[in-house]
């Protein structure tokens, strides 16, 4: 007799799909320039060559001795804080000579190797080859953050190598031995076009050199496979995540590649990109988000937040606002990773050195839909105003937004709101997974509120001199009265409103309620992008489980509305877990008793199949399938 049972997965295939795709949206990252963050281990400080640090930490261009031991010393002040990522600057092995007759490589984005690790973070003496022994001053770091619950992320390039530093460009190096050069380039590893004089011009976008850096030639096959094949070393020794440099200017498809090849290889990888001043309004940004397999940077919020708050510009929250009405043109908006400042661009409180300003918009970043990112320093007000100018992106920007790291004090106002902030994003769905809804908006006044299943959580934020009183505001809360997570006052909401919310100048307001979480032995997290629906229609998921109503339409479970492309919902499995079941989505209209007024919309589709994870969180990502 042939066996008509359908056959189980192996091991390997269960774990590819609970681990196919990482949770990153609860996470609080933690932008660290290795180099000005802290010396741990002074002996390794000159380096192979010691002309390129400066003791005095006077010459900007030049190391200052930060180091992994550094950021292993101060693993406990960042926990602290609520820290659950840490990103680092590349940890790459960098090029040991002077570029544009004065800089030294201490971003990290001049790569020498991308298979060796850069000897000047590491115990002096210490192997720097992935290939050796990994008891290294890295991998005690993986170890140690891991401890604690900290993920990793690992900022690569792979757009570029090296400029012209002493006569040498773009020479490259596999585990030490010599496999391109740009001035003796046989095997066409690199792009010879000169550099961008259109930006207009997307072939030369992706094509010529920015600054004179030595530019990959994405076609040849070795680059790729050498590229890809060193990024698969330094995950294998622990990294969780990955930021990936200039995405812009390399073609959507070398990028798809690269994704695909290291999900195969580690499939619980997040994986973000910088395009430099993206926005929604972009339409190739946002299409690269949503087609490349990796979220972005939020360029587009970090300007809405600086010119609002730290500029004061005229039209101030409405600013903000109006980015996040245009969510809708990115598949997975909560996944951006936003940010206030960084390494490229003038710090905020060089922009605003009011430390109040600069609170209120930490509270923004932390409260609002996306990721955050919090740039080293900031919870210690750390700026350094030289060549400040007229607050224009590229004033006062590198080397000056990057000074050493100088104090740990976890009294200061910016850590104690982290500390409360991050744990709060952790406990509450609706910041992390919800909606984003605005309730009232002046140009001073900015009043939102994040809703997820029954868990809310509103924010009010006054950015004037002057108190502001608001009466009878919506905010969407159940009744019951509320603390300040910040400055501890009480409200009081009746039918989701609040009578009368004073806010005080400069201040920041949040109120929290926790609904319960959803619970099961496998939990499937949908996100479903692409349909077209009404005021009154809801998006389900219909399928051949108990869980999915067993094709009863009437016992679908519901998915929630995020914004006008993203419908999102939790479902939990439990007789189902573990087994292979089909599914599709279908929208409906229901009366007030939930009773199903028309004829439903079901996707034009066979239907989806799906082996369950016998345990854990599972995530699908489904596009609508029209008639």
């Amino acid at each position: 007799m042939v066996s008509t049972s359908v056959p189980k997965p192996s091991p390997t295939s269960y774990e590819f799909l609970f681990k196919r795709d990482i949770e990153f949206r609860q996470e609080t990252i933690y932008f660290v320039v290795v180099d000005r963050f802290h010396d741990g281990d002074p002996a390794n400080n000159p380096g192979p060559n010691p002309e390129l640090y400066d003791a005095t930490r006077q010459d900007w261009t030049k190391y200052w001795g930060g180091d992994l031991q550094g950021v292993i010393d101060k693993l406990d002040y960042l926990q602290g804080m609520g820290v659950t990522a840490l990103w680092l600057t590349p940890l790459f092995e960098q090029v040991e000579r002077l570029a544009y007759q004065k800089y030294a490589a201490i971003h990290g984005y001049w790569t020498r190797d991308f298979k060796r690790i850069n000897p000047r973070y590491v115990a002096a003496g210490e192997t720097t080859s992935l290939f050796q022994a990994q008891e290294t001053t890295f991998d005690r770091l993986i170890a140690e953050a891991h401890r604690r619950g900290m993920k990793i992320i690992l900022d690569i390039v792979c757009n570029h190598s090296s400029p012209e530093a002493g006569g040498v460009k773009g020479q490259l190096f596999d585990d030490g031995k010599l496999i391109a050069d740009f001035n003796d380039d046989k095997n066409h590893w690199y792009h010879h076009y000169g550099e961008v004089s259109n930006w207009d011009d997307e072939w030369q976008v992706q094509n010529c050199e920015l600054s004179g850096l030595a530019t990959f030639n994405e076609n040849n096959a070795s680059y790729r496979n050498y590229i890809k094949g060193a990024i698969k070393l330094w995950l294998d020794r622990g990294v969780d995540a990955l930021r990936v440099d200039t995405v812009k200017h390399m073609p959507a498809w070398f990028w798809q590649e690269f994704i695909a090849d290291l999900l195969t290889h580690r499939p619980d990888v997040f994986v973000f990109g910088e395009w430099i001043y993206n926005h929604p309004s972009d339409g190739k940004s946002a299409a690269f988000a949503n087609s490349s397999g990796m979220s972005l940077l939020d360029f587009g919020f970090a300007m809405a937040a600086r010119r609002a708050i730290g500029k004061n510009e005229e039209g101030g929250f409405h600013l903000v606002n109006e980015l996040f009405e245009l969510d809708h043109h990115y598949d997975g908006a909560n996944e951006l990773v936003t940010f206030i400042d960084n390494h490229d661009m003038l710090r905020f409180q060089s922009l605003n050195s009011d430390p109040l300003a600069l609170r209120l918009a930490v509270v923004l970043l932390m409260t609002s839909r996306g990721i955050p990112c919090i740039y080293y320093g900031t919870e210690q007000e750390l700026h350094n105003d030289t060549n400040v100018g007229d607050g224009q992106p590229y004033e006062n920007n590198d080397p000056y937004n990057r000074p050493m790291m100088e104090k740990w004090d976890t009294d200061t106002p910016i850590y104690r709101v982290l500390a409360i902030l991050t744990q709060l994003r952790r406990l509450n769905p609706a910041i992390s997974l919800g909606r984003h809804r605005s309730m009232h908006v002046t140009p001073d006044v900015y009043v939102f509120t994040r809703s997820y299943r029954q868990s809310r959580c509103t924010v009010a934020l006054n950015k004037s001199d002057q108190p502001i009183t608001l009466e009878n505001l919506f905010v969407d809360l159940p009744d019951r009265r509320y603390v300040c997570f910040l400055t501890k006052r009480r409200f009081e909401v009746k039918e989701g409103r609040i009578a009368r919310l004073r806010i005080d100048p400069k201040q920041a307001l949040v109120l929290s309620h926790i609904g319960p979480a959803v619970r099961g032995q496998t939990v499937v997290r949908v996100q479903l992008n692409g349909m077209q629906t009404q005021l009154g229609e809801t998006v389900c998921v219909s399928g051949n489980c108990p869980e999915l109503g067993n094709w009863d339409i009437q016992k679908a479970p519901a998915l929630e509305y995020i914004n006008a492309n993203t419908w999102f919902g939790e479902i939990s499995f439990d007789e189902s877990a573990g087994k292979p079941i089909v599914y599709k989505y279908v929208i409906r209209r229901t009366d007030e008793h939930g009773v199903i007024l028309d004829q439903p919309r079901r996707e034009n589709l066979v239907c989806r199949r799906w082996w369950l994870a016998p345990e854990g969180i599972v995530k699908w990502r489904d596009y609508w399938e029209r008639a």
